[in-house]
């Protein structure tokens, strides 16, 4: 394995093995190897089967947030890992998929589609966020310390009359595979029909389903506590709130479920980060094709042909060792996205580099996200990486 990689997804025992463990439980195909930590679980007879995806709570948050003696970390059934990137974007299509992120192909924030030439944000289906050609920061603290501002910001378009990921990536999710199959499955989360918006209409959700008679699975997702967390960092009061409370409202749920398997986990971890802006750094800047896709933590890189020999020197020049630079013959040759049946046009939306964070550096395209967001994810460390698999069998 390449040096600095040490710290990569243990792909047998990750995100995309607890969904194969539930496809099997529910009768549908398998796409990789199950989760013998949530095997032993699944092996029970329950009515209902829950996963609960609570975004960005990782071992790591869970740790600084709550007691041992808690309801969480009390049933706490172990750890695993997510994916690479340890990212919404990816991690999350590996669980509704079952899929690697090298199989699916949504790779981060933002997605290099060969078909397009261009940056996509999938999850938006919008045109990558940049910022206005010499734009300053024409806002304030209240110690005089400019700020950046939303005027900074180009406004996004659409990236296309249609779906871009959809289209160019498409995925069955965990529900539908499960329908077909001949089981029965439900979803409970803002995306996805009924589309409940908060976590107590995801909640209420489940609740109802669960009171419903026959053998059923449910997905449920929440953005929370990472949605706190990138704006006031991982240890601030906030966060504290948030996941103690989101701890109450699942036990309170839990506790009127009978012949219920309720499993919870994250889709990664989350660290507090050290922020810059790549426009800052014109030499860099000179060298590339079109600006960083992926994420603040993974960058993918394409880089004139010109430079292609002298990249790595420039970006070490200004990184030094934040980043393991891969490119793209070594990222494909470590796996780093997985150990599935690798797309066909995999390699094409992979830059001739991609930039893996190693310490709490993240770069950012714009000003005003690197002067925002505090907190991130999306790296090479286990804070980012590890996350729980928490068993409450009623």
């Amino acid at each position: 394995m390449y040096p600095g990689l040490m710290n990569l997804p243990d792909y047998d025992n990750c995100l995309v093995n607890l969904s194969n463990s539930i496809l099997k439980k529910f009768g549908a195909e398998t796409n990789a190897k199950t989760l013998p930590l949530a095997d032993r679980y699944l092996e029970g007879e329950y009515t209902n089967v829950v996963l609960l995806i609570l975004d960005a709570m990782g071992i790591s948050i869970l740790e600084k947030h709550l007691k041992e003696d808690g309801f969480f970390r009390s049933h706490l059934a172990g750890s695993f890992d997510s994916v690479y990137p340890p990212t919404t974007v990816a991690a999350t299509t590996s669980v509704m998929s079952g899929e690697y992120p090298d199989e699916h192909g949504w790779l981060g924030w933002d997605i290099y589609y060969p078909a397009l030439g261009k940056n996509v944000t999938v999850f938006t289906n919008s045109d990558q966020l940049t910022e206005k050609e010499g734009a300053e920061p024409t806002g304030s603290y209240p110690d005089g310390t400019k700020k950046w501002m939303p005027d900074s910001l180009e406004n996004p378009g659409p990236a296309a009359d249609y779906h871009v990921g959809f289209r160019h990536t498409p995925y069955r999710n965990i529900v539908d595979q499960i329908n077909a199959a001949g089981g029965t499955a439900y979803s409970s989360m803002p995306f996805l029909p009924p589309n409940p918006q908060d976590m107590e209409a995801i909640l209420s959700r489940i609740e109802t389903l669960c009171k419903e008679p026959g053998k059923k699975f449910i997905y449920a997702y929440w953005s929370e506590p990472d949605s706190t967390m990138h704006k006031t960092g991982t240890t601030s009061e906030a966060t504290h709130e948030m996941i103690t409370e989101l701890e109450k409202m699942v036990e309170k749920t839990v506790s009127g479920l009978s012949e219920t398997l309720f499993l919870i986990t994250a889709d990664h971890g989350h660290i507090d980060c050290d922020n810059c802006c790549i426009l800052d750094y014109p030499e860099i800047m000179n060298c590339l094709v079109r600006l960083p896709s992926f994420e603040p933590r993974t960058l993918n890189l394409f880089v004139k042909e010109e430079f292609r020999e002298s990249f790595p020197e420039i970006f070490r020049k200004h990184f030094g060792d934040s980043f393991v630079l891969l490119t793209r013959e070594e990222v494909i040759s470590n796996k780093v996205f997985g150990t599935g049946r690798y797309r066909n046009d995999l390699a094409e939306m992979i830059g001739d580099y991609v930039a893996l964070a190693v310490t709490p550096k993240s770069i950012f395209n714009t000003h005003i996200e690197a002067q925002e967001m505090p907190g991130g994810h999306a790296g090479l460390t286990p804070e980012e990486i590890r996350i729980p698999l928490i068993v409450i069998g009623k």
